[in-house]
């Protein structure tokens, strides 16, 4: 096979986004997927680039990462919604939560919100987060792929990676040689690099997710009280120590399943819906239908309405461990890298030049 500058293993959010600074940068890049199409965490999500919710680094990669979505979108030509997050408050703790994150993020507050069809009589009030975006994930990343194939990156699709060594990747249809490599495969870098998994103790996050039909229109995607449980901008927030306490008294089954009660619409008005964690090294394939009926009934409640048709289900799996972001040199001019914290859509844009920065300097 042809030498490139850089081979990208892995044909999801972080590897393209890898693939994409790297073409900017003016350096040959092939990547190479076992799937004919992407198929992971990247198209299995709720399509929300959730920016403000943030904080630290993993903060200054989102507000980096949404220039480069809205660039993409106008040059890929995608579906991307600038509506923003509407974070909903049903507890007087949670709406002092709302004013407390106001003091840190550039939110708007709101006394009594209205967003199409919530009409859950418990909401006291809400917050907009308007730099937050949605994108359709079913179509985002195969249009970057689409994207970058006519930008002349190569794409070697059904293709599994044998080997990584210096200068060269083995793969099931041939070698790849080349001057720097990205691994990024989300949540098995087990597979590749084991000892570098271990340490950094990573494992596999199971989430369960549903889309439902809606007749409605809702633009912001939707946060509750359990997502301020999920987002680290909030643990900035001293009030969500009783926002903890209390839903986990009231509901200790849905914090225990690790429920982010939110959702978002699809351009054809069906809503994704979800989700609850479950955390492992080797993910259980039985799947309790209890699970799933605590988030429709808690989404039913939210919406106002006493049932939801359920149209899909699936099974999202993402890398998860201590820190959100692994980056590792398992071999010369090689980078492991994954977004070990559920936040790939939000955050690869902003990782990948960090990464390249450190990685394209030793060619």
């Amino acid at each position: 096979m042809t030498s490139v500058d850089l081979v990208v293993v892995g044909a999801g959010i972080v590897g393209l986004a890898h693939a994409w600074h790297t073409v900017q940068r003016g350096f040959s890049v092939a990547v190479v997927e076992r799937d004919e199409h992407a198929a992971g965490a990247s198209v299995r999500n709720f399509g929300h680039g959730c920016f403000t919710a943030q904080d630290g680094v993993a903060y200054e990669y989102a507000m980096a990462a949404r220039e480069e979505w809205l660039k993409l979108a106008r040059e890929a030509g995608f579906w991307l919604r600038e509506s923003g997050t509407l974070v909903v408050a049903r507890h007087e703790d949670e709406l002092r939560v709302l004013h407390e994150l106001a003091e840190v993020r550039d939110v708007e507050l709101f006394n009594n919100p209205t967003s199409g069809s919530l009409n859950d009589p418990s909401i006291l009030g809400a917050a907009l987060l308007p730099l937050d975006i949605r994108v359709n994930p079913r179509e985002a990343v195969h249009s970057i792929a689409a994207l970058l194939a006519r930008r002349g990156v190569t794409f070697h699709w059904s293709t599994n990676v044998l080997t990584v060594e210096p200068g060269l990747v083995r793969t099931t249809r041939g070698e790849i040689p080349c001057r720097a490599a990205v691994v990024a495969v989300g949540h098995d870098v087990d597979r590749f690099f084991p000892d570098i998994a271990a340490e950094r103790q990573i494992q596999r996050c199971q989430l369960r997710m549903l889309r439902v039909a809606h007749g409605g229109v809702i633009d912001p995607a939707v946060l509750t009280g359990f997502s301020m449980l999920r987002y680290d901008a909030f643990a900035r927030c001293p009030g969500l120590d009783a926002v903890r306490a209390r839903l986990t008294h009231d509901h200790p089954e849905l914090v225990e399943a690790g429920l982010n009660l939110m959702f978002t619409q699809l351009p054809d008005g069906s809503l994704t819906i979800g989700d609850t964690h479950h955390y492992s090294r080797t993910v259980d394939p039985y799947r309790p239908e209890h699970l799933d009926d605590l988030v429709l009934t808690e989404t039913a409640r939210l919406l106002g309405v006493p049932t939801l048709r359920v149209l899909e289900r699936w099974r999202g799996i993402y890398a998860s461990a201590p820190e959100p972001f692994l980056t590792a040199t398992p071999v010369p001019l090689t980078r492991a890298v994954s977004v070990t914290s559920g936040i790939g859509m939000t955050t690869a844009l902003g990782l990948a030049p960090a990464v390249l920065d450190d990685l394209l300097q030793e060619l």
